[in-house]
C-alpha cells in the first residue's frame, strides 16, 4: 500500500523516509501484533457510539417512562459531548501513565458497566449516571484512538482511521436501526432494547486485556506511548522490547504542551470538530422524533437514522484516504457542508416525504467527523503532537458542541415544532464549514505554537 501521509510536507516526508529507510527489519512490531491491534480498535468503534444512538430510538419511551420533559430530554442528549469534553481532557495524562491500550481497555469495561446499569436505572439521576460511566469510556477512547493508529500505522494513517470510522459508522447504524425491532422481538420495554448492547461492548474488552498483558513480544510499545522525531518518523521500536521515551524529548514535549493554543490551526480544528459534533449529536438524538413527529412510524424512523449514520460505512473508508492524498482538504469540507444544508432544508420543507433523501444527505455531512479524526493525524508530525492535539481539538470541540442538543430540545418545547430547530442545524453549517477549510489547510501545529524541539 503506498504511503499515505506523503502529502503532508515534502521536507516531513524526506526525512521520514531517510529514517525508515535505516531502520532494521526488528524495529517493526509482530505482524500478529498488528493485527490484535487492528481488531481491538474496530471492536471499540463498534461501541463508540450504539450507547447514544439506541437511545435516540427509544427517546420517546424513557421520557415517559423516566418522566422526562422535552427539556430535559434536552440535557440528556447533551451529556455525551459534556463527557467527551471532560474526560477527554483526561485521556493524554491517563496514557503518559499508564499507556494508551490500559486506558482504551478501561474505556471499553466502563462502557460495558455503563451499558449493563443503565436499564437498571429507577430514575432519571441514575440513568444519567450510568450514562455518564459509559460516556466516559467512550470519551478516552476518542481521544486515544487518533494516537494508536498514529502510533502503530504512521504511514497508513487514512487507511487505518477509514477502517475504524468504518466500523464506528456501521455500530452506529445497527444500533439505530435494530433497538426497535428488537425491543419488540425481545418482547420487553425500552430498558430491554438498552440493555442488549452492553454484550457487544464486552466483547471490546478481550483485545485490549491481550495487548496490555503481553509486555514481553511487543505487545508493551501499545501500552506507552512512543514519541516520535520532530520530522513526524516513527521511532523503531525493537520487538520484545518496551518503547522507552527520551528524556529530552519527554522534557520537549512538556515543554510545548500549552503552546498549542496558539496554534490557530489547532483552533480551526477544534471548532471543526465541535460544530460537527454538535450537528452529529442533534441528528443521533432528536433526528428520530423529528421523523415520528412527521407522521413516519417508530421503526421506519430508526430505519432512517440507521441510513444516515450507515452512510459512513463506506464513505468513512474513503474519504480519510482520499484526505490523506490532498494537500488541503477544503473541498471535501465544503461538498460535506452542502449536502448538510440540503438535508436540513428538506427535513424542513417536506420532512415525510423526501424521508429518506434528507437522511442520505445527512448521512454524507455526518462524514466531517472521520474526516475531522484524520486531520487531527495529518496536522501535526509528532506523536506527542498528536496526543496533544487529539486531546485539544476534542475536548474542547465537545466543550462547544454540548449546548446544541439541549437548544434544540428547548426551542422545540416552546415553539410546539421543528421550524426553529432545524433553522438552528442548518444555520450552524455556515461556520463550520469556515472552521473546517482553516484546519485542512497544509501546515502543522508545530510550525504555528512554535513547538519545534
Amino acid at each position: 500500500m503506498p504511503d499515505e501521509t506523503q502529502t503532508l510536507s515534502p521536507a516531513a516526508t524526506a526525512v521520514r523516509t531517510t529514517t525508515d529507510s535505516s531502520a532494521s527489519p526488528a524495529a517493526k512490531p509482530p505482524a500478529w501484533v498488528l493485527r490484535l491491534v487492528v481488531a481491538g480498535l474496530v471492536l471499540a468503534a463498534l461501541n463508540l457510539r450504539p450507547a447514544i444512538t439506541s437511545l435516540g430510538a427509544l427517546l420517546e419511551e424513557v421520557q415517559e417512562g423516566l418522566r422526562m420533559s422535552g427539556s430535559v430530554a434536552g440535557v440528556l442528549t447533551s451529556v455525551p459531548p459534556l463527557c467527551f469534553a471532560v474526560f477527554g481532557l483526561t485521556a493524554p495524562g491517563l496514557a503518559r501513565r499508564f499507556g494508551p491500550a490500559a486506558v482504551v481497555c478501561a474505556g471499553m469495561a466502563a462502557i460495558t458497566a455503563g451499558l449493563a446499569l443503565r436499564p437498571l436505572a429507577g430514575g432519571t439521576a441514575a440513568f444519567l449516571a450510568a450514562s455518564a460511566l459509559a460516556l466516559m469510556g467512550i470519551a478516552v477512547s476518542n481521544v486515544l484512538m487518533p494516537v494508536v493508529v498514529k502510533h502503530w500505522f504512521p504511514d497508513r494513517i487514512g487507511s487505518v482511521t477509514g477502517l475504524y470510522s468504518m466500523a464506528l459508522s456501521l455500530g452506529t447504524a445497527v444500533a439505530a436501526a435494530a433497538t426497535v425491532p428488537m425491543t419488540q422481538a425481545l418482547g420487553g420495554g425500552w430498558r430491554t432494547g438498552l440493555a442488549v448492547w452492553a454484550a457487544l461492548a464486552a466483547t471490546a474488552v478481550l483485545p485490549w486485556v491481550l495487548l496490555v498483558r503481553d509486555r514481553g513480544t511487543g505487545g508493551s510499545a501499545a501500552t506507552a506511548p512512543n514519541p516520535r522525531p520532530a520530522t513526524g518518523s516513527p521511532a523503531p521500536v525493537p520487538a520484545g522490547r518496551p518503547a522507552q521515551a527520551a528524556p529530552d524529548r519527554a522534557g520537549a514535549g512538556r515543554a510545548s504542551a500549552p503552546r498549542i493554543a496558539r496554534s490557530r490551526t489547532a483552533w480551526a480544528l477544534a471548532c471543526f470538530f465541535g460544530l460537527q459534533a454538535t450537528g452529529a449529536y442533534i441528528t443521533m438524538g432528536w433526528m428520530p422524533q423529528i421523523f415520528r413527529d412527521a407522521g413516519v412510524p417508530a421503526g421506519t424512523a430508526g430505519v432512517l437514522l440507521a441510513l444516515t449514520m450507515v452512510m459512513g460505512v463506506p464513505l468513512a473508508f474513503v474519504i480519510p484516504r482520499l484526505a490523506a492524498r490532498l494537500r488541503t482538504q477544503g473541498p471535501i469540507v465544503l461538498v460535506l457542508g452542502l449536502c448538510g444544508m440540503t438535508g436540513y432544508a428538506g427535513l424542513f420543507l417536506a420532512p415525510a416525504t423526501g424521508a429518506w433523501a434528507w437522511a442520505l444527505l445527512l448521512g454524507i455531512s455526518n462524514c466531517a467527523f472521520p474526516l475531522a479524526l484524520t486531520m487531527i493525524g495529518m496536522r501535526s508530525r509528532t506523536g506527542t503532537g498528536v496526543v496533544r492535539l487529539s486531546a485539544f481539538a476534542q475536548s474542547t470541540g465537545y466543550l462547544i458542541s454540548i449546548p446544541g442538543p439541549l437548544l434544540v430540545g428547548v426551542l422545540h418545547q416552546h415553539s410546539g415544532g421543528w421550524g426553529l430547530p432545524l433553522a438552528l442545524m442548518a444555520g450552524l453549517i455556515v461556520p463550520q464549514t469556515a472552521a473546517g477549510v482553516l484546519a485542512g489547510r497544509d501546515r502543522t501545529i508545530e510550525d504555528e505554537a512554535g513547538m519545534r524541539h
